[in-house]
């Protein structure tokens, strides 16, 4: 998708008039334009000269924010210029706005005072004035048209913009403000001109009654009141991009790497993949890599939201921008530039931000002839008031009431507000939605169908029971265990590998070592022969007692894998090996049934494994035993199945979660294909929201965002329309003769600013929704705390300081010169 940054914007109606005209350029395939951003998004072969020419034509600028960020480098264009692109994209979301703003309220409010000092303060409330002014209405009629004057030329872009847009036929929002102040100020104007007749001929009842005619006051503070809208609204857009301002401003600058065996400061843009580099405590990983050397604490809350450390030692992942809190760590770059995790993070936060939800499509539809129907109204209220026998002022009155109280604004901000806010919000907590209409429609799915290994599980085979035959110690078996599997390669070795490197333990020395395909492996020990391997396979090898081989089928009904061992001849028991699933798994299901989601297991697995970890999990439902073609077969069938819903047939909603290359068809065929965020990049790839906590307890979490969003874009959406349903009527003088309610144009100028502001800032309490239950925070360290490996783990730790056994046994040969007899 190409970015274009595009100016001069000031309400829905201009965004729909940009679209319009980029719409119909050739090779445009689609196109989404951002008021909140000023950003527009083409996809498409159309040339970037081709869309700028039509957007230029349509009265508005563009620029490529290619461009935009090869002239705020001087031009300077290399293939490691990311950080460069970063400045750009950070002085694009800059708020300049404001302060020019500010500069014109603060002078507006100036000359406005003065103005309604002799205006309303003079006339209404009798404050003094001086001599000169005393009984001279037509010199108090010209100074009050030359303060207006002044204020209408300070805020005179809201007249270039407005006029601009009304002669190229596609009015705006500032054409309503322009139109109401400059009515106002043009019959002002020539009733002061009435009024200089009336004084030529004397009639002062009619110079009275002109005085009181004067709109002056409203045609400035139309202006101003809008101004201050206007200003509020952008300062509330700005705090709206703080996340994506936040991600950028954490990108490193400089890197420690170590070239020609020497230590040098480098521009990030110099580190190249494969580079050593350094990282002292207190200082962020500069790119993405991998721990070569040393060990420490790594705070990676930048990244995932999450404010406890995470250990890291030698072989462990580190990740741009996060933390190095303790030890002295040496990496080497794995990714670089736009390929890290934080680049990735920022694109996906950006392209969200110009990609526009479905519900948007309402509010743009009303956008685009809400102007031009204003106006109509404006028109047609002002020839009904004078059919009806009311006077020009009165009519005029309420036309440009109704130019000044319409708010084509609140309609174009009520949805890319939220989205922006609620990708803020997931940022935040380690949440990616790639596109706005994946944070909309995430909210309404209804079953969500989980990946087991990886997802569900932790991805990698654990020991979970280590049951000794009669008169040998757990210390005895997992010992001889340990020595036979040290030399292995295969996923259940490496499991007592771990383990035992975790204990402590040191391997005895195994000789002959041999693998047995399908059926386990063997080798000798201090000269005497060991097995290990499937409990069929040792049954042939040694005597098996009915208890303990009770005991193997017992845990093989419960999903794990039973790996029997046997030295010398003598069975030594049984160790139990199985994926376990994430501590946190468990009640991230639980509220997914809370948030009223039907949750399904999909796996490869057998029934029986497939079957036990489901029912630990929770889930309501286990798929075993399928492949990659058979979990899309899957997610398609749910799809195709239907709810009632107002007595209307739907299909259901579906979410797919997954982390392998094997879950990509499934995780496309989804509604929404959410990824774990340490999967495969082709998972992630093929995704639409993207955990990068690789946290189950995420997806409720994410659920819990998208619903607030949506909620969120429904009240901005009732509020924009039943704004300007229920104060156009009212501006237009519909309940005079009913409740006698009129509007003045000073009131409906500042009803029209504050519906703006009212949306921005409903848009921004989303940053107070809680999307996490504490209580699965605190149950999910409990349940770590009980951890069966971590019982285990801490048994044998136990056993080995009680046994000493060989461990403190040393064998030390020396050889001595010089002797000659015994």
């Amino acid at each position: 998708m190409k970015q274009y940054k595009v100016t001069g914007m000031s309400c829905a109606a201009c965004q729909a008039r940009v679209e319009k005209a980029v719409s119909k350029v050739k090779g445009v395939d689609s196109v989404t334009v951002s008021l909140l951003t000023n950003s527009m998004g083409v996809e498409g072969t159309a040339s970037d000269e081709e869309i700028i020419k039509a957007v230029t034509d349509a009265g508005y600028g563009a620029e490529s924010k290619e461009k935009a960020a090869s002239d705020i480098n001087n031009g300077e264009r290399s293939s490691n210029s990311y950080s460069k692109s970063l400045a750009a994209q950070e002085d694009q979301l800059e708020d300049t706005v404001t302060p020019q703003l500010k500069k014109r309220l603060l002078a507006s409010i100036v000359f406005l005072c003065v103005l309604m000092y002799f205006s309303m303060g003079h006339m209404m409330l009798g404050f003094p004035i001086p001599a000169f002014f005393e009984g001279n209405h037509v010199a108090m009629g010209l100074l009050q048209m030359i303060l207006a004057a002044i204020v209408m030329i300070i805020n005179q872009r809201f007249f270039i913009s407005g006029f601009k847009s009304l002669i190229s036929g596609a009015p705006n929002m500032d054409t309503l403000v322009a139109l109401g102040s400059m009515a106002s100020f043009a019959w002002s104007t020539a009733v002061l001109f009435m009024m200089t007749g009336a004084v030529v001929r004397g009639d002062g009842d009619a110079v009275s009654t002109y005085m009181n005619e004067f709109y002056f006051e409203s045609a400035a503070m139309i202006l101003t009141l809008i101004t201050i809208g206007k200003m509020l609204e952008a300062r509330a857009k700005g705090k709206t991009t703080d996340a994506l301002k936040g991600l950028i401003k954490m990108s490193p600058k400089k890197a420690n790497i170590i070239r020609d065996g020497k230590e040098i400061e480098v521009h990030i843009d110099s580190v190249r993949k494969g580079d050593i580099f350094v990282v002292r405590p207190g200082e962020s990983i500069p790119v993405d890599g991998e721990i070569i050397e040393g060990s420490s604490a790594v705070n990676e809350a930048a990244l995932t939201g999450e404010s406890v450390p995470v250990d890291k030692n030698t072989g462990d992942e580190v990740y741009t921008a996060t933390l190095n809190q303790s030890g002295f760590l040496k990496c080497r770059a794995t990714k670089v530039g736009e390929d890290t995790a934080l680049a990735k993070i920022i694109q996906m936060v950006s392209d969200a931000a110009a990609t526009k939800a479905p519900i948007a499509k309402v509010a743009d539809r009303v956008s685009g002839v809400f102007v031009p129907a204003v106006i109509s109204i404006a028109a047609v209220t002002i020839i009904i008031w004078l059919i009806l026998g009311a006077d020009f002022a009165f009519a005029l009155a309420r036309g440009i009431s109704v130019l000044v109280i319409s708010c084509p604004c609140a309609l174009g901000l009520a949805t890319p507000v939220a989205i922006m806010v609620g990708n803020g919000v997931g940022a935040r907590n380690g949440i990616m939605f790639k596109t706005a209409v994946s944070l909309e429609e995430l909210g309404k799915t209804d079953v969500v169908m989980l990946d087991k290994t990886g997802t569900i599980t932790k991805g990698e085979p654990r020991i979970t029971d280590i049951v000794p035959a009669e008169g040998i110690s757990k210390y005895e078996l997992f010992r001889l265990a340990y020595s036979l599997e040290a030399k292995s390669e295969h996923p259940l070795a490496n499991a007592i590998t771990v383990f035992a490197k975790e204990a402590g333990l040191m391997p005895a020395e195994t000789e002959d070592f041999e693998i047995l395909p399908g059926n386990g492996l063997t080798g000798k020990i201090k000269s005497k022969e060991a097995f290990g391997g499937s409990i069929d396979y040792i049954k042939s090898i040694a005597k098996f007692d009915e208890k303990l081989e009770k005991t193997g089928e017992i845990l093989a009904n419960e999903g794990k894998t039973p790996l029997a061992f046997v030295y010398d001849g003598r069975l030594l028991g049984i160790i139990a090996v199985a994926d376990t699933i994430k501590e946190d798994s468990a009640d991230a299901v639980k509220t997914l049934h809370e948030e009223g989601v039907h949750v399904v297991m999909l796996t490869g697995d057998n029934k029986k494994t497939a079957g036990h970890i489901g029912k630990e999990a929770g889930v309501d439902e286990v798929i075993a035993g399928v492949r990659p073609d058979g979990k899309e077969t899957a997610v398609q069938q749910y799809r195709n199945r239907t709810k009632s819903v107002k007595n209307k047939k739907k299909n259901l909603k579906v979410a797919m979660v997954g982390d392998g290359i094997n879950d990509a068809p499934a995780l496309t065929r989804a509604d929404i294909g959410i990824a774990i965020g340490a999967g495969t990049d082709i998972a992630i790839d093929a995704a639409d929201v993207v955990l990068m906590k690789s946290s189950l307890a995420d997806v409720p979490a994410a659920i819990k965002l998208s619903r607030a969003t949506l909620k969120n874009i429904h009240q901005n959406l009732f509020w924009a329309f039943f704004y300007n349903v229920l104060c156009i009527p009212l501006a237009a003088g519909v309940y005079t003769q009913l409740f006698g309610w009129t509007l003045s144009p000073m009131i409906g100028a500042a009803a029209m600013s504050f519906s703006s502001v009212f949306v921005v800032t409903n848009a921004l309490r989303l940053n107070f929704v809680k999307i996490k239950d504490k209580r699965n925070i605190n149950s999910a360290s409990e349940e770590t705390e009980a951890n069966v490996d971590i019982k285990l783990l801490n048994e044998i730790k136990n056993e080995i300081k009680n046994n000493n056994m060989e461990e403190k046994v040393m064998e030390i040969v020396l050889n001595v010169n010089g002797m000659m007899c015994q």
